[in-house]
């Protein structure tokens, strides 16, 4: 992999495209008159990460279709709490102004956004993604993206993005810590017709929820501990969480209220 810029980078572009060159252990190459297609076709494996003036794009191979961080759905979810209405992640979790949430599976950080919101100015969220790449991606978003909101702005750029696997960091947190431990892991039973996923897919860790961390979100959380998946999952039962279903939506979510428990 190689990271790149757009056509007449401007000087904080440049700079910026080095910068992650050196945090990821990649090659930066200047782009110069060369297509993206022309610079992806000179590498072993095709990868390519390009920093734009607005965003920073993930392409695998020689596809047109780059990965990069937009809030998505969850910016619809946060202008209807921004208008009083509920959210059932929101609901379920019991998040409120104040709380310290870990996102332990940030992946594109837009359940982060929503839990930012709720938290609020005097909150704070702790986003964990484990691969470097996507880490890297989402973070350089949180800071770039411009919503038209300066409410909803301020709950991106409060969002701590870390580039950590979340066993090994709830480990290190002390008991009762935190507010609420969240996990999204990818689906054990993806929802296929989900294109905005699906390129995700090549970067996220894949790897199932351990029984070990979800021990570890019991002992750090306050409130509860959060877990998102297919509503037919058996993942749910798995790891002792009480399953809750959303509607007609094909997501579930399971939870495990620690607050009687400690």
């Amino acid at each position: 992999m190689i990271v790149t810029t757009s056509d007449k980078p401007s000087l904080t572009a440049s700079a910026q495209a080095k910068r992650l060159a050196v945090e990821l252990g990649v090659s930066y190459r200047p782009r110069g008159r060369n297509t993206l297609r022309q610079i992806a076709s000179s590498l072993e494996d095709c990868r390519l990460l390009v920093v734009t003036e607005r965003e920073v794009r993930f392409y695998e191979g020689q596809t047109e279709s780059p990965l990069y961080f937009h809030p998505s759905m969850a910016f619809v979810r946060v202008k209807r709490l921004r208008k009083g209405e509920s959210d059932p992640m929101i609901e379920l979790s019991g998040c409120s102004a104040g709380d310290r949430v870990i996102d332990c599976t940030a992946g594109l950080g837009s359940d982060s956004l929503v839990f930012s919101y709720a938290a609020g100015e005097s909150g704070a969220v702790t986003a964990l993604e484990s691969e470097p790449v996507l880490s890297a991606l989402v973070r350089e978003g949180l800071a770039m993206y411009k919503t038209g909101l300066a409410d909803v702005d301020a709950a991106l750029r409060r969002i701590e993005l870390l580039n950590s696997h979340h066993l090994s960091y709830l480990k290190g947190l002390p008991d009762n810590s935190v507010d609420i431990v969240y996990f999204d892991p990818m689906f054990r039973q993806p929802i296929h017709e989900s294109s905005a996923i699906q390129p995700l897919r090549t970067l996220a860790n894949a790897s199932a929820l351990s029984e070990e961390a979800v021990a570890e979100a019991a002992r750090v959380a306050r409130k509860t501990v959060l877990l998102k998946e297919h509503r037919d999952s058996g993942e749910f039962a798995r790891l002792g969480f009480e399953r809750r279903h959303v509607n007609t939506s094909k997501i579930a979510y399971g939870v495990i209220e620690v607050a009687s428990h400690n």
